[in-house]
C-alpha cells in the first residue's frame, strides 16, 4: 500500500507485441493497430520495427503477411494486456473460429512481459514459438538488438540459427 491507503502503481514494464495481417489491405491494418495500441490504458508506445513481407505458416493458398513487433512500456498486468489486444484484433475482425494459422485481418501476439515466465491456458510467456520464427526474430532485433530472452540466449542468437524462409523488409 501506499502511504495514503491505495495500492502501489506497478512499475512499467517493457512488453513486446507481434503484429501480422494478411487480409483487407495488411500495411493499413498494422498502422492502425500501432495507433491503438498506444491508447491502450496505462501503456505507451516506445518503439515499432519495420514491416516486413513473409510466407504464412499454415494452409496453403492464403496472401503473404506483413509483419512487425512493437515495443510498450505498460503497468497492465500480462492478462490485462492480452484482453486489450484481443479488443483491437476484434474491432479490426478479427474472428478466431475457423483454421488454425489461417488468414486474418489482424493478429496480436504478446511475445514478452518482462522477464515474466507464464503458463495458463490463455497465455504462455514468453510466446512459445517466439525463437523460431524469423518474421518475429527480425523485427524484434531492430527495435532491441541486445535483448536477452528469459531463457538465457539473445534474440540475435535466435536470429542466426532461425531460417529466413524470404523475408523481405518493406519501405514504411
Amino acid at each position: 500500500m501506499s502511504p495514503a491507503g491505495r495500492p502501489a502503481t506497478p512499475a512499467p514494464v517493457t512488453a513486446f507485441i507481434g503484429l501480422g495481417s494478411n487480409l483487407e489491405d495488411p500495411e493499413a491494418q498494422l498502422r492502425a493497430a500501432l495507433l491503438e495500441l498506444a491508447e491502450l490504458p496505462d501503456t505507451r508506445l516506445i518503439a515499432r520495427s519495420p514491416f516486413y513481407r513473409s510466407a504464412p505458416v499454415g494452409p496453403p493458398g492464403q496472401p503473404d503477411y506483413i509483419n512487425a513487433v512493437a515495443a510498450l512500456d505498460t503497468r497492465l498486468q500480462p492478462q490485462e494486456l492480452l484482453a486489450g489486444l484481443q479488443a483491437i484484433e476484434q474491432a479490426h475482425g478479427r474472428r478466431r473460429a475457423g483454421l488454425r494459422w489461417g488468414p486474418r485481418t489482424l493478429d496480436l501476439d504478446l511475445l514478452l512481459h518482462g522477464d515474466q515466465a507464464l503458463s495458463t491456458p490463455a497465455l504462455t510467456l514468453p510466446h512459445p514459438r517466439l525463437t523460431e520464427r524469423a518474421f518475429v526474430l527480425r523485427p524484434l532485433a531492430d527495435i532491441a538488438p541486445g535483448l536477452v530472452l528469459p531463457d538465457g540466449t539473445t534474440v540475435e542468437t535466435h536470429l542466426r540459427r532461425c531460417p529466413q524462409g524470404g523475408l523481405v523488409r518493406l519501405e514504411t
